[in-house]
C-alpha cells in the first residue's frame, strides 16, 4: 500500500526529463522571460521540452550575432505575439493584468466591509422584548393551559 503511494507520488517526476541547465546566463536571462510554446506554464529557460531548446539555441544565436536581449525579446513578441511573454508589458490593455488583482481586493475589502458594518447595525437595532403586563401573562397562561 504504502509502495503503491510512493510511486504515484514519484513517478511523475522520474516522468518527466530533465530541464536542460542553461550555462550563458544572458541566454537563461532572456529565456525566463519567454513562456515555452510547448509547456506554457513554464519558461524557455526551465522547459525540458525540444521546442524550448530550439527557442534557447535561437537566442543564443542572436545574442551571438550581436542583439541586445531586448531586441530578442522583440523578436520573439513579433513572431508570436505578446503571448509569450511571462510578464506582460505594462502598456494599453495590459494594465488591466497589472490592476486588476489589486482592484478585486479593494472591490472585496469594501463588500466585507459594507456586510460586516450591517451586520453590526442590525444587532444594535434590535429592541429589548416589550414588557408583558400581568393580566396579559394571565391570559397567555390561560389559553396554554387550555389547549391541555
Amino acid at each position: 500500500m504504502i509502495l503503491g503511494l510512493v510511486l504515484l507520488i514519484v513517478a511523475p517526476v522520474i516522468a518527466q526529463p530533465p530541464a536542460v541547465n542553461v550555462d550563458d546566463p544572458r541566454v537563461y536571462d532572456v529565456g525566463s522571460q519567454l513562456r515555452c510554446v510547448v509547456c506554457l506554464n513554464l519558461s524557455v529557460a526551465d522547459s525540458p521540452s525540444e521546442m524550448a531548446n530550439q527557442m534557447r539555441g535561437v537566442v543564443r544565436d542572436r545574442l551571438a550575432a550581436g542583439e541586445s536581449p531586448e531586441q530578442v525579446i522583440q523578436y520573439f513578441v513579433d513572431k508570436y505575439g505578446e503571448w509569450i511573454l511571462l510578464k506582460p508589458r505594462r502598456h494599453g490593455f495590459n494594465w488591466l493584468v497589472w490592476l486588476a488583482p489589486a482592484i478585486a481586493v479593494m472591490v472585496g475589502l469594501a463588500i466585507v466591509a459594507v456586510v460586516v458594518r450591517r451586520w453590526t447595525a442590525a444587532g444594535a437595532r434590535r429592541t429589548a422584548p416589550v414588557a408583558v403586563d400581568a393580566a396579559m401573562q394571565e391570559r397567555i397562561r390561560l389559553e396554554l393551559e387550555g389547549d391541555r
